[in-house]
């Protein structure tokens, strides 16, 4: 009969298993100590506003922003760790974004922040059949569990203010809809300031990137925020 003050003895495969059940145990509780989060992808799926036309493809806000939010990880490490894909492609229309974004589903996203539609209004195509576009991109991201946020976007002013206003409502229109986070204005305070745009008027340069990035920034911020909540 075994001695009850005695400790079994255990075998040696048994030993190793335990040990890295220990392991990992411990790891558990390191990581909920230190606040650490699984890392966040946000794919910035947009046009030439996105892609950085005219200017490094590093001064682009989708990289500026990749940086701020960096930063804040480095400096409080509750906040997640977060890769920003610059998945924006010049002259690219809402027509493109499906395709698009079934080739990013390789990525894993958890974010898709979605910004096209300007080569929409200045070719004068449907609105109508943009915001049918957008709307099945927004919902194949759901249907693979994607976050969406939606950026808006303005026509300038010489489209008359009739198409302005319809053109803008279909952003307003998709956030209400789609139960979206939405940022109204993707070039808000950029956008027909001179020193702020390049020479064709429409295109950021890089203090206009600075810009874009630091209201992005704030708008994923927030938006991050919730998700830790």
């Amino acid at each position: 009969m075994m001695n009850p003050c005695t400790t079994p003895k255990v075998s040696t495969p048994r030993r190793l298993t335990f040990a890295l059940l220990l392991v990992q145990f411990f790891a558990i509780l390191a990581t909920a100590a230190t606040g650490t989060n699984t890392a966040i992808t946000i794919v910035c799926l947009g046009d030439s506003l996105t892609e950085g036309y005219g200017v490094a493809k590093e001064k682009a806000y989708p990289a500026l922003v990749e940086t701020k939010l960096q930063a804040l990880h480095l400096k409080d490490s509750k906040w997640p760790e977060v890769r920003v894909i610059n998945a924006g492609i010049s002259g690219s229309t809402t027509a493109s974004a499906l395709g698009r974004l079934k080739w990013y589903l390789k990525q894993k996203p958890n974010v898709v922040f979605l910004a096209l539609g300007a080569n929409d209004g200045l070719r004068g195509q449907d609105i109508d059949s943009a915001k049918a576009n957008l709307r099945a991109t927004i919902l194949l991201a759901k249907q693979n569990q994607i976050e969406v946020w939606l950026g808006g976007m303005y026509m300038p002013p010489n489209y008359g203010a009739a198409y302005t206003k319809k053109f803008h409502k279909i952003f307003v229109d998709l956030a209400k809809e789609e139960h979206l986070a939405f940022l109204p204005f993707l070039l808000e305070g950029v956008a027909l300031h001179p020193d702020l745009v390049q020479p064709d008027g429409i295109h950021p340069n890089e203090k206009g990137h600075q810009e874009v990035a630091t209201r992005v920034f704030d708008f994923f911020k927030a938006h991050l925020k919730e998700r830790r909540q």
